[in-house]
């Protein structure tokens, strides 16, 4: 209560009405497994659209790992169904496993600093793609920003010259020449075009660095010997001063031809040199430019170091930049290091005395990136490493509180072989992951090709109330290779849950609909092969002549009669978390009977607003649901312990998963 110590009128803002809670997602998906590229322990940004995936985690092209084996990209086919079938929002958790599986240290964390970490197959063990491949006397090394094949890019990279920032002003004795728009560390062209072949710059031009001090520093590698330092304190656009010979009788005098315009600055063009980086996939496609960067790592524009080195640098990359630099020199470098090591003798095209050469170009090729090992439930199951801050795998989704659906597309490829240990194991990882986040479900794949038996025996090792199981793989045409492949059910499934929630609502069974990309499936199943699958928590895909490809089941793997639907399941997760999320502000409140009617009051309207909108049974309120927060549900051991317990009970809709219809015959003259 506020204090009032001095007669006068005072006004108080007051609230009539209980905080509301707001309904939480039920459409974020989440998506784990390997992708072409992208980051592996970066926090996962929300994606909302198929382009958005490809920018970062790169295109639909095969995956080939460490023993040859050729993958379809199921991560990216996931993303595209998912978003076909209707999905809005999805985070990915990408996975990787460097080419040293054998070895310790061979769960992903970041790239190598030691250079002679090599496969026999000149492949880099971390898998990003680095150039030069070997750094032995090299300046500089550039490395893909992430693991992976496609890290394997052209970089373009143009020294390109500026207008020419020689002019003149007028001074006391006439005009004089001026240097403008110079910084600190900016490296400049200088050409004489007017000088006889005898003088330093020889018709040639030549490349300088300008230092802190003001001046021009003379590469010291060049014959060349010209400084420039302004006067007037150094001031930028100030009169120039030459020293030492042979450029000292600046102001120049009149020529001998009169009719020539006056040139004080003798012919003399200053041009400064920046570097612009365009990017190149592997198919010659242009996905990035940057312009405008200074070569000298100590450049700075308003106090900000601004240098090619430093913006693509190991500590703060360019926001999505698909490489980083690392200078790899002896001694500090400064920008005439940065050309030579970038363009060697390249530079001498710019000096060839004509006025057309302004740029030139080298194209560097970053090699060694990998795929990597094929992998495993280890990196599925990710790590968290609170000291260097960052998460992989299951662990980077449980810093996302938004997720309600997630599923490992691709993770039971290969069943049958060698990885149906692995496979299995990742299923479980999956299932633990949403017993432990509670607000989420777990879409579970059968495995390619698989029979009925051999599904039944897959499906009979799993039991959960928080995952679905779904069969058989979807059949669709390949946009990458164009044949008709399989994927397995996830992504479809996923879109569909979020286009089932959106059009319609969470509480309605995320079943009987058109799978939208489907030309086909892996199997035909029939109603007496589904009512084999369908008892045991099996979900089918089947086909109907004239209503198109659907998903026809909506169980959950649940032993408990009592979770055997998955729109029930998922229904109660948006109840939970709506109500968790909406009702944290009674924390620290008062445990007495004002709070405890606050809570009532706020969960009652909640769920009044559920029952209007048909999401509970009952003809009425009251038959619908039921909140208690008194002294029936609080002992005076919770009030002395901090407690306050609140009982919620909801009648939930279940799905009219048999619709029966009676028929019996009737004549026409008896009574109803």
């Amino acid at each position: 209560m506020p204090e009032y110590l001095a007669p006068g009128v005072y006004i108080e803002e007051t609230s009539y009405r209980a905080k509301s809670i707001e309904g939480v997602s039920t459409t974020t998906t989440g998506f784990i497994g390997p992708a072409r590229y992208g980051p592996v322990t970066d926090e996962p940004d929300v994606i909302t659209s198929l382009g958005e995936f490809e920018r970062t985690y790169g295109g639909g092209q095969q995956l080939r790992f460490k023993d040859g084996t050729l993958a379809h990209n199921y991560m990216w086919h996931a993303a595209r169904a998912f978003f076909a079938e209707g999905g809005r929002r999805l985070y990915v958790s990408r996975v990787f496993r460097r080419l040293d599986d054998d070895s310790a240290d061979a769960v992903y964390t970041k790239p190598d600093t030691d250079d002679r970490k090599l496969t026999d197959q000149s492949l880099w063990r971390d898998g990003h793609a680095r150039w030069p491949a070997l750094v032995g006397t090299v300046l500089i090394r550039l490395t893909a920003r992430y693991p992976g094949a496609a890290g394997n890019m052209t970089v373009r990279l143009e020294l390109k010259a500026g207008v020419n920032i020689m002019g003149a002003i007028n001074g006391p004795a006439g005009e004089e020449p001026v240097l403008g728009a110079l910084q600190p560390g900016d490296v400049v062209w200088i050409r004489d075009a007017n000088s006889p072949i005898i003088t330093p710059l020889d018709e040639q031009g030549d490349l300088y660095l300008a230092v802190p001090a003001g001046g021009v520093e003379r590469d010291p590698r060049k014959l060349a010997y010209w400084t420039f330092r302004y006067a007037a304190g150094d001031a930028i656009n100030a009169p120039l001063i030459t020293s030492p010979p042979p450029f000292d009788s600046f102001p120049l005098p009149v020529p001998a031809d009169p009719s020539q315009p006056f040139d004080p600055t003798g012919g003399v063009t200053v041009r400064v040199l920046t570097l612009t980086v365009t990017l190149f996939n592997a198919a010659g496609d242009p996905v990035g430019v940057w312009s405008g960067l200074p070569l000298d790592p100590n450049h700075r524009t308003n106090g900000q170091r601004d240098a090619f080195s430093q913006v693509f640098g190991t500590e703060a990359p360019v926001p999505d930049a698909p490489f980083f630099v690392e200078l790899r020199t002896g001694s500090a470098p400064n920008g005439l290091d940065i050309v030579d090591a970038l363009f060697g003798a390249e530079v001498a095209k710019l000096m060839d005395g004509t006025s057309r050469n302004t740029s030139v170009a080298v194209d560097i090729q970053l090699t060694g990136g990998s795929d990597g090992a094929t992998p495993s439930a280890g990196e599925y199951e990710g790590m968290a490493n609170e000291e260097d801050s960052f998460r992989t795998g299951l662990k980077q989704f449980e810093a996302i509180d938004d997720i309600s659906i997630i599923a490992a597309p691709g993770s039971t490829w290969n069943y049958t072989g060698d990885h149906q240990k692995e496979a299995n194991t990742i299923i479980n990882h999956l299932l633990t992951h949403t017993d432990r986040m509670k607000y989420r479900i777990a879409v579970i794949d059968c495995a390619e090709g698989q029979p009925i038996a051999e599904v039944r025996k897959m499906r009979a090792k799993l039991d959960s109330k928080y995952g679905a199981f779904y069969y058989p793989w979807v059949r669709i045409l390949d946009p990458i290779t164009r044949d008709e492949i399989g994927l397995p059910p996830s992504g479809f499934v996923a879109g569909i849950y979020a286009r089932n929630d959106i059009e319609r609502a969470v509480f309605k069974a995320p079943a009987n609909e058109v799978v939208r990309s489907a030309i086909g499936f892996e199997r035909l199943l029939n109603k007496a092969e589904q009512e084999v699958l369908n008892p045991e928590g099996v979900n089918c895909f089947r086909f109907f002549p004239g209503r198109g490809y659907r998903l026809w089941g909506a169980r959950l793997l649940s032993s408990d009669p009592e979770w055997k639907y998955v729109n029930l399941r998922r229904y109660f997760a948006y109840l939970e978390h709506s109500i968790d999320k909406g009702t944290q502000w009674a924390v620290f409140e008062p445990n007495g009977e004002l709070t405890w009617a606050n809570v009532r009051r706020t969960i009652e309207d909640f769920l009044l607003n559920e029952w209007l909108n048909g999401a509970l049974l009952g003809e009425k309120p009251e038959r619908a649901y039921f909140v208690k927060c008194d002294r029936s549900t609080m002992s005076q051991n919770d009030l002395d312990n901090g407690r306050l317990v609140c009982l919620i009970g909801v009648a939930a809709l279940r799905p009219a998963e048999f619709v029966i219809f009676r028929i019996g015959q009737w004549t026409g003259d008896r009574k109803v």
